[in-house]
């Protein structure tokens, strides 16, 4: 009886470490994954474009298909190159969170542009781009794979990050700690995109069908009220990646020797901090910080967008043209 009391007592104990390990993989998970805000939200805020002109039924099997080739993405190539650097190259890392945040930089910096009408095309497709004539399932087909495409280059730059986020760890907790972002940003963005792109059409059954003049009010109410949430989500996702991408490089080049930008912005932060009420001062440090992040995120993207849009681009496109790619 004692040696039975004594296993169970073992049982407890390796639960209750396994449950303490749980919590602190969850728990580093959604640190981590805050810091990739800005790839989120963009993320987020790009996907429902792949299912305008597609009828009601159709979209959220599309959605679906779309989130299941974002896991496919992240765990199965990401996940593997991550780990690989994080154990053999971990050098390799910093040079490549900052060639992320160059990415977002230039992202954001160029649909500043395509809003103020001075170039640049964000997500859009370019000018001289081709349009072809396809029947609603390779429609769907090329849509859901441009999707994914792009997921791919968004969920880089969001395991990147994260990765670099994760303390140093062994390789388990660090592999656990990682597909846990994965698989918990992948649900909210697609999720979210979901109840974003059948928003619609739940305000307008409940104005339409509902007995309850109170919800048919809320149907008008989410219908009206859904074109501006989604301008305020493309601004708020494109001041994120400028924050973020910001942020990345002068930390990166904090990081090689070059730490004069990062305590210069750092100064001026505690000066209008400091300037405030003792309550408002770490909120004001923080907010000025990532303005200036911001700021400076935004005149490196539109450093970026000549190279991108003469360089960059035209590779791809030869390349995509030469192996066959769509989208």
């Amino acid at each position: 009886m004692s040696g039975l009391l004594a296993l169970l007592d073992d049982v407890a104990s390796i639960a209750k470490v396994a449950a303490t390990s749980l919590d602190d993989v969850v728990a580093q998970a959604a640190k981590a994954g805050s810091k990739a805000a800005g790839a989120v939200i963009d993320d987020a805020a790009v996907t429902p474009k792949y299912v305008h002109g597609f009828s009601a039924d159709r979209e959220l099997p599309i959605i679906w298909r779309i989130a299941k080739g974002s896991f496919i993405n992240k765990l199965v190539y990401l996940l593997p190159v991550g780990l690989f650097l994080s154990a053999f190259a971990p050098w390799a890392i910093p040079p490549l969170l900052m060639l992320g945040g160059a990415y977002l930089c230039f992202e954001g910096a160029e649909k500043v542009a395509h809003a103020l009408g001075l170039g640049g095309h964000g997500h859009e497709d370019y000018a001289d781009k081709k349009d072809e004539e396809l029947d609603p399932a390779h429609l769907e087909e090329k849509k859901a794979q441009g999707a994914i495409k792009t997921d791919f280059i968004l969920s880089a730059e969001i395991m990147t990050i994260s990765l670099a986020a994760i303390p140093e760890s062994t390789f388990w907790f660090e592999a656990a700690t990682l597909a846990t972002v994965a698989i918990m940003i992948t649900i909210a963005v697609y999720g979210s995109v979901a109840l974003i792109v059948k928003a619609d059409d739940v305000g307008l059954a409940l104005a339409e069908r509902s007995p309850i003049g109170v919800l048919r009010a809320l149907g008008r109410g989410i219908v009206r009220v859904m074109p501006g949430f989604m301008r305020l989500l493309t601004i708020v996702g494109t001041a994120a990646m400028l924050w973020v991408g910001g942020s990345i490089i002068v930390h990166g080049l904090k990081e090689m020797g070059f730490g004069w930008l990062g305590h210069t912005i750092h100064d001026i932060a505690y000066v209008v901090g400091h300037a405030l009420p003792a309550q408002f001062v770490a909120a004001g440090e923080w907010i000025t910080t990532a303005a200036i992040d911001g700021v400076f995120g935004l005149a490196l993207g539109i450093i970026l967008i000549p190279v991108g849009e003469r360089v960059i681009t035209p590779v791809w496109r030869a390349i995509s043209s030469r192996f066959g790619f769509s989208g």
